[in-house]
């Protein structure tokens, strides 16, 4: 009898294979296509680090792979990682927008009032 966990087991596997595929597919074109300098700190890299070199898409859609390579860029892991982490800075935030004021709802603002209450009924 089959586990509850294999089905799942089974869909997790095939969706990291196919990213792994999908990955190295675009990887392998992009280092074909660009020089291998991280395009933000023009870093150089050779076979010997170049596991460190990342392609980055530019408009954020990894499913965006155009033959030409042009939402792609080779960035170092430390440049890749600092833009995507701009990213998350900015998720939800718009600086031409003031922040929002704070909740002030307290749903145990009487509560006390409400035990007391209680208790003498």
């Amino acid at each position: 009898m089959a586990q509850p966990n294999d089905r799942l087991d089974q869909v997790v596997r095939e969706a990291r294979r196919n990213a792994e595929q999908r990955a190295a597919g675009y990887r392998e074109q992009a280092l074909k296509m660009f020089p291998w300098v991280c395009g933000v700190c023009a870093r150089s890299f050779t076979h010997a680090n170049l596991q460190l070199l990342e392609v980055h898409h530019k408009n954020g859609n990894h499913d965006d792979n155009p033959p030409d390579g042009s939402n792609w860029e080779l960035l170092c892991t430390y440049c890749h990682e600092h833009e995507h982490s701009k990213l998350k800075d900015l998720a939800g935030r718009d600086a031409a927008q003031p922040a929002s004021a704070p909740a002030t709802f307290n749903p145990f603002a009487d509560l006390k009032a409400r035990l007391a209450a209680k208790k003498s009924q």
